[in-house]
């Protein structure tokens, strides 16, 4: 397999090392409070199921569907947006409906770029939007994750000294994995830039319904100029719990969702029809569920923020997604994200996604995701006080620990 080019450009998937060593532990007897992958594990609502469970079975709906989405979803998608953000869409032109935000991600990358072309991408960030483009032929040039003045500081240095210019830069607010919210005023910034120097702006926002203090975060397109040079990706993933589903969507910028479109006719004929009627249901219907989700994971934070404190690993409280992002503790910090959550699966019975996973600079890191129950979540911060509280004696034929000063 090394001798194919594609692959030959996608790095070890870190996150491997770590699901084979949780398979390992669970087949040896051990429970493993899993807070690695983000899978939610709240139920998809149960009118969004009913009406999968109504379409199923009907007449033509078992046949192929369209490639960029049912008209009744596409117009699901654009009132969703005329709802939460203000944001007036043409269904026809502007939203493309995708399988997963990941996908569309995916294929986006594919149809904007040429071999060596330059994207900027932050680091750490979620592995697709660096993948994406490294597996289209495209180059990657690491930006902040923070949106912070920075971050245009990093953009003002790549549009200078990138050969060739930069195409694109991403941006994913909540972050995944950091947890970062932006603000309009980030992009309207952010908008200005991308006008003056004629790239284009990839904005993830699979994240934008769960947030738990202060203002809902923004969309970029709602920023004066936006549809001049931005497309947004979004996800029912998160907001309806409906991950396996597969249901996303791309919105903003036409000439770039036509050649989304296109490419996607060439590979694709969109999810199953059913699954679009009843996605629709879900973007049209009450949004009780979406208050439900974002108390649960609200409540599952707070937990994890108190129980994890008194095990002694105190971690920063996120405002938004369903992550926590935290340093390594310091004592460990030198074996590196991945040696440390290896050894949290191995001692505490709990599995972490490690930061070097989303980049190198995020090798100081862990991220925790808010997909068990509070009790789960108490278990592991009592495995995670058990680890801490022997580390010194049971690693020390293993691994040298920096003592503290």
């Amino acid at each position: 397999m090394s001798d194919f080019h594609r692959v030959r450009r996608l790095p070890p998937y870190v996150f491997e090392e770590v699901n084979k060593l949780k398979a390992k532990a669970r087949a040896g007897g051990a429970d493993i409070v899993d807070l690695g992958m983000g899978n939610p594990d709240l139920p998809a609502p149960k009118h969004v199921i009913e009406k999968l469970v109504e379409t199923v079975g009907k007449p033509r709906t078992d046949r192929y569907s369209a490639s960029k989405g049912i008209a009744g979803l596409r117009r699901a998608q654009a009132g969703y947006y005329a709802r939460r953000f203000g944001v007036k869409l043409d269904p026809e032109t502007q939203v493309v409906a995708t399988l997963g935000s990941k996908e569309g991600f995916a294929n986006m990358a594919q149809a904007i770029t040429a071999p060596g072309d330059v994207v900027l991408v932050p680091n750490p960030s979620y592995p697709i939007h660096a993948f994406g483009f490294l597996m289209a032929g495209g180059s990657i040039r690491s930006v902040p994750s923070a949106p912070t003045a920075e971050f245009f500081t990093a953009l003002e240095r790549a549009i200078v000294h990138s050969i060739p210019k930069p195409i694109a830069v991403v941006v994913c607010y909540p972050s995944n994995p950091t947890a970062m919210v932006a603000s309009l005023d980030f992009y309207k910034d952010l908008v200005i830039f991308a006008r003056k120097h004629e790239i284009f702006v990839l904005s993830d926002v699979a994240y934008a319904e769960v947030y738990f203090d202060g203002e809902p975060p923004p969309s970029i397109l709602q920023a004066p100029g936006a549809f001049d040079v931005a497309v947004e990706f979004s996800s029912m993933s998160k907001t309806f719990s409906m991950a396996g589903w597969r249901i996303g969507f791309a919105v903003g910028n036409e000439r770039l969702l036509a050649a989304l479109a296109r490419v996607k006719s060439y590979l694709d004929y969109g999810a199953y029809t059913p699954i679009q009627v009843a996605a629709a249901a879900a973007l049209n219907g009450p949004e009780d569920c979406i208050r439900e989700m974002r108390a649960t994971y609200k409540r599952r934070r707070d937990v994890m923020i108190e129980s994890f404190a008194a095990a002694g690993w105190p971690i920063d409280k996120p405002s938004a997604s369903m992550f926590a992002w935290t340093p390594v503790p310091e004592r460990f910090r030198h074996l590196g994200s991945l040696e440390f959550s290896k050894l949290l699966i191995e001692k505490a019975d709990v599995a972490v996604a490690p930061g070097i996973g989303f980049g190198e600079h995020g090798d100081d890191f862990v991220r925790l995701a808010l997909v068990e129950n509070e009790q789960r979540i108490r278990q592991a911060a009592r495995g995670v006080r058990r680890f801490f509280e022997t580390a010194d004696a049971t690693l020390h034929n293993v691994v040298k620990l920096k003592q503290p000063a």
